[in-house]
């Protein structure tokens, strides 16, 4: 399987993966609450399919696996087989029935089953996230709600309101970041968090681990960012060693003659 686009980024079955076994994790550090008080949400019936299938043998990962988005693809039941157009209206509707009899395939508007003290969101997007923020109204504090991998900052435009967006970027604590600052304020810049500790902006040098340029309580702004590099001064050494890297990477990068 290839792990990358054309364009060098992952595939969607990587990033789906790579969901997958971070909602693995947690589901493991949470089972001492008891593994039907756990529920992982994804986005749809086919990825909760495939973490059930992957996750019926292993060890601590008991959970109540759901879905948002319950449809498992149109004109057909839970099993991928087609519906036939010849069935009788009472048949069709046991068949939805059924497909909705577990927690992933659940009819009605999606919620939560009773009694649930982890809910953990697997990737949600803008309009998984609107049924979130329902959640959490209808929870309120008595469940732990959980987003993985939101990638909040790529979404545009999140609610109109801004009820929504200030729900998530406001009232929700980021508690492990590691991603891309934003390349044009600061080339070459990660971004940095483990909760309790600060944010910190890191560029990355040619050679070696990453260097911290700024650090504080708060996640950086574009405009923090592109100070804080603009502001980076390099050491001679550091100069050198860049210059040298960028030299061989010219040289093969070259055609042969």
């Amino acid at each position: 399987m290839n792990s990358e686009n054309s364009d060098g980024a992952p595939t969607r079955d990587i990033l789906d993966q790579s969901d997958r076994e971070l909602a693995r994790l947690f589901v493991e550090m949470f089972q001492p609450v008891g593994s039907d008080n756990i529920a992982v949400v994804f986005n749809n019936a086919g990825l909760a399919e495939l973490a059930k299938n992957i996750w019926k043998s292993s060890y601590g990962a008991n959970c109540r696996i759901m879905a948002i988005d319950r449809k498992t693809g149109a004109g057909k039941n839970k099993k991928g087989g087609k519906i036939k157009k010849g069935m009788g209206f009472a048949a069709k509707m046991a068949a939805e029935v059924e497909e909705s009899s577990d927690d992933i395939g659940g009819g009605g508007p999606f919620d939560l089953p009773k009694n649930i003290e982890v809910a953990l969101f697997v990737a949600p997007r803008k309009k998984e996230l609107r049924q979130v923020e329902k959640i959490c109204s209808k929870v309120g504090m008595g469940t732990l709600v959980i987003l993985l991998n939101a990638r909040l900052s790529t979404i545009d435009n999140l609610d109109s309101s801004n009820e929504t967006e200030q729900l998530f970027t406001k009232e929700f604590q980021p508690v492990f970041t590691l991603a891309a600052a934003p390349q044009e304020q600061a080339p070459g810049c990660l971004l940095y968090r483990s909760y309790p500790n600060p944010w910190v902006l890191a560029r990355k040098p040619k050679v070696g681990p990453p260097k911290p340029i700024l650090t504080q309580d708060n996640k950086p702004t574009a405009e923090e960012c592109k100070q804080a590099n603009d502001a980076l001064e390099l050491s001679e050494v550091e100069k050198g060693i860049e210059n040298v890297m960028e030299n061989l990477a010219g040289w093969f990068n070259n055609d042969a003659v």
